[in-house]
């Protein structure tokens, strides 16, 4: 059952993202909007939306939506798609790749389906529940081999609003800068949740997450053989905000290092 979904779900990706692409090459500055704060939505990801939406619906009518641009509010009992439909929106109004369409099919509290697809390199990353892996173009994945941070390359992304984590982000920035291969920022968390399950990526660490940036990436990583947890070290990653995800070697001391400069302690004032 899931992998059929998982199928299909593919080329409803894929035809958004010959949406996204065709209007990229006609697409300008003047047509952007303002949702807030360093925050921008276009026709163009209000009509993938739409595009998306529709085309689920008719894959399994009983699921509901979670999505960036609110096309559809029901939630669904038992099943619930997540859904960006043009993540990395700055920067696709800036003609700069990569930006990606995400979706994901929960049920209950788990994801499913994943499904990350990159219309800028013709990428399709996905995997299903009960998959033996990820996959990228019908290829196997998985996470990469990386041992220590110091030999790693790290992926994250900086926040547009929640400026007061800066406190704690940018020291942890720095650690990472001076003890590892170097760090990247490519602005769309989807493409960095499936290049760290293909083994671009090292690890991948941000904060002031939504649901719809991150659920199907999140499975990518899993099922790559790689791990996913708040700061902290626990489950809340996905409607939580916050997001630490690497290959299983690293995984305790990149671990470590988010407690570090995320978590307070008790005596903390």
């Amino acid at each position: 059952m899931y992998q059929k979904i998982c199928m299909e779900t593919c080329e409803i990706a894929r035809a958004a993202g010959r949406f996204i692409r065709q209007e990229a090459a006609r697409f300008s500055g003047d047509k952007v909007e303002v949702k807030g704060l360093h925050n921008f939505v276009s026709y163009v990801d209000k009509a993938s939306e739409t595009q998306i939406v529709a085309a689920l619906r008719q894959l399994l009518p009983e699921a509901g939506f979670i999505t960036e641009e609110g096309t559809d509010r029901h939630r669904g009992d038992r099943f619930n798609w997540v859904i960006d439909p043009l993540d990395g929106t700055t920067n696709f109004i800036h003609g700069l790749a990569p930006y990606s369409v995400s979706i994901a099919l929960m049920e209950a509290d788990a994801v499913v389906v994943g499904v990350v697809y990159d219309p800028t390199l013709d990428e399709c990353f996905y995997t299903w529940c009960d998959a033996p892996g990820a996959y990228l173009n019908g290829r196997p994945v998985q996470v990469s081999a990386c041992r220590r941070v110091d030999d790693a390359l790290i992926a994250t992304g900086f926040p547009y609003t929640d400026f007061l984590g800066m406190y704690q982000y940018i020291p942890c920035l720095q650690y990472f800068m001076e003890h590892s291969h170097g760090v990247r920022r490519l602005g769309s968390a989807a493409i960095d949740l499936a290049y760290t399950a293909c083994g671009r990526f090292d690890a991948f660490y941000e904060y002031g997450l939504h649901p719809w940036d991150v659920a199907a990436g999140v499975l990518l990583v899993e099922k790559a053989g790689g791990t996913v947890s708040d700061f902290s070290g626990g489950s809340n990653f996905i409607f939580g905000g916050e997001m630490a995800a690497s290959n299983r070697n690293m995984s305790e001391e990149f671990s470590s290092i988010m407690r570090k400069y995320f978590v307070k302690k008790s005596s903390d004032k």
